[in-house]
């Protein structure tokens, strides 16, 4: 791999994994599309260090306040929110360590990542259609299950994880801010369990100059992509994000049919 793909790759990372538009299925296409080698499972842990530092850095105080209300005796809402995301957490890890080996094979298909950025992208722009009153300390444990089990679907590229839990939180009538929050929120456990599954497969000889470009890339422009989302939906829908979406689909279709 050459700094260059590194420095792409660590980009397309720190977009993909925060904004509704799946970072697994942009980092199989691009390397698809333009013919590179699988940059293999250790550049895989450089990219999820770099947005695991970019979530844990961004919310910190929000972890810390979290934790903290998880540790006293009386109730608050925060203290439930802390609950609800242990919770919401199982589902996407559960899935992810069983369907581990069908996610770099059978799922990686380029056909089956552009129709499920269609379908995904149908959904968000049905979710985004209904009404917005709830914030986050109004939620339920049944809405953190659902969330939760949302995220499982993400192990497909092309659902996303932030999409499908932004999309499910939407349905719920969470506000779009409050939804993406959430999101955040629960990506940290399950970025920090992807990466340390993945961190048996490192060694210091494979810690080299494109490696460290991939996390450095990923986890500035990761802070950045979480930054840019939530001002992003105070004034505006996720209309952007579908129509996005719709285009890359139709586009990764036609590059199969015509036998790319």
């Amino acid at each position: 791999m050459t700094v260059l793909q590194a420095l792409i790759l660590g980009i397309v990372q720190g977009l993909g994994e925060f904004l509704p538009i799946s970072s697994s299925a942009h980092l199989v296409l691009i390397p698809w599309l333009f013919g590179w080698n699988d940059p293999g499972l250790t550049f895989d842990v450089a990219l999820h260090m770099g947005t695991l530092l970019a979530v844990v850095l961004y919310f910190w105080k929000d972890w810390v306040r979290l934790v903290k209300a998880a540790l006293r005796r009386r109730a608050s809402d925060d203290k439930r929110i802390f609950w609800y995301l242990v919770v919401a957490t199982i589902p996407g890890g559960l899935f992810g360590l069983a369907l581990e080996k069908k996610a770099e094979t059978v799922f990686r298909s380029p056909l089956l990542i552009g129709i499920m950025m269609i379908v995904m992208g149908i959904l968000l722009y049905l979710a985004d259609k209904k009404r917005q009153l709830r914030k986050m300390d109004t939620m339920t444990m049944a809405d953190a299950i659902w969330i939760g089990l949302s995220q499982a679907l993400a192990i497909i590229p092309g659902v996303s994880r932030s999409g499908s839990t932004m999309t499910t939180a939407r349905f719920l009538d969470l506000t779009r801010e409050d939804a993406a929050r959430f999101s955040f929120l629960m990506s940290t456990p399950i970025i920090l369990g992807a990466g340390v599954l993945k961190l048996r497969h490192l060694t210091m000889a494979s810690i080299n100059l494109p490696f460290s470009v991939g996390v450095i890339s990923s986890f500035v422009v990761g802070i950045l992509s979480i930054s840019f989302l939530l001002r992003y939906l105070r004034t505006s829908n996720f209309g952007l994000f579908v129509g996005y979406r719709f285009v890359i689909g139709i586009i990764v279709i036609g590059f199969v049919l015509a036998g790319h």
